[in-house]
């Protein structure tokens, strides 16, 4: 295992979302490790109006100004999200959206673990595996991963961590942020996707109709 550690998080929030791009988050839960591999990040700065941190320090918002990798979650759409500190007091990265991963320490039976998790809403039927982490709630439910059990925590290799298993990302689409009005900076080009995998994130920034490289998104290299 290659754990990230607080060096990882203690750079440049858009550095950090681009490089957590095809890593997995591995959670234990009753017994197994579930994981899924990154493919859709989202930076935040203090000093942009986006960001939570930009209203103020509270107890709530507490875990953005602590150290470089403390956990940060908040309850949104319905659900739990998740963040991780960055360096900068008050910058973090929100960690949007996810594929299953599979290997000998998170075999593919995992997945009907995580389907029980996070069935379809309202009709109980199992999501699509490929479906399962594609957003920031849905990625939450699938791993099991909750505000009152993570905010304000530190990673732990024994129960929930992120672990760089080099897989190599090609190419990544870098677009502005989704959810962010008008006026809270939402041109900000801040959110990151695995190109790869752009049809399983929030939402794939390709796929509108009038999009346009260079105006609506760019493709950058992976690392």
């Amino acid at each position: 295992m290659s754990l990230l550690d607080a060096g990882f998080f203690d750079r440049d929030a858009c550095a950090v979302a681009r490089d957590l791009l095809g890593k997995v988050l591995r959670r234990r839960w009753q017994g197994v490790w579930l994981a899924c591999r990154i493919i859709e990040t989202e930076a935040y700065y203090r000093r942009e109006k986006g960001s939570h941190s930009s209203l103020g320090y509270t107890e709530k918002r507490k875990a953005m100004f602590m150290p470089p990798g403390t956990i940060y979650m908040y309850y949104a759409r319905g659900g739990d999200s998740l963040n991780v500190s960055v360096r900068g007091a008050g910058n973090a990265v929100l960690i949007k959206a996810g594929v299953p991963w599979f290997d000998a320490r998170s075999p593919r039976e995992t997945a009907r673990l995580m389907q029980r998790l996070n069935p379809v809403r309202g009709s109980g039927r199992k999501r699509p595996v490929e479906k399962l982490c594609s957003g920031q709630t849905l990625l939450c439910r699938s791993l099991a991963l909750k505000v009152r059990d993570w905010d304000q925590r530190p990673f732990d290799p024994e129960r929930f961590f992120i672990e760089d298993v080099g897989h190599r990302v090609h190419e990544i689409i870098q677009a502005p942020r989704l959810g962010i009005p008008p006026e809270r900076d939402a041109h900000l080009p801040y959110r990151f996707v695995d190109a790869d995998e752009a049809r399983y994130a929030t939402r794939n920034p390709l796929t509108r109709r009038d999009a346009r490289e260079g105006r609506d998104y760019r493709i950058i290299r992976g690392r």
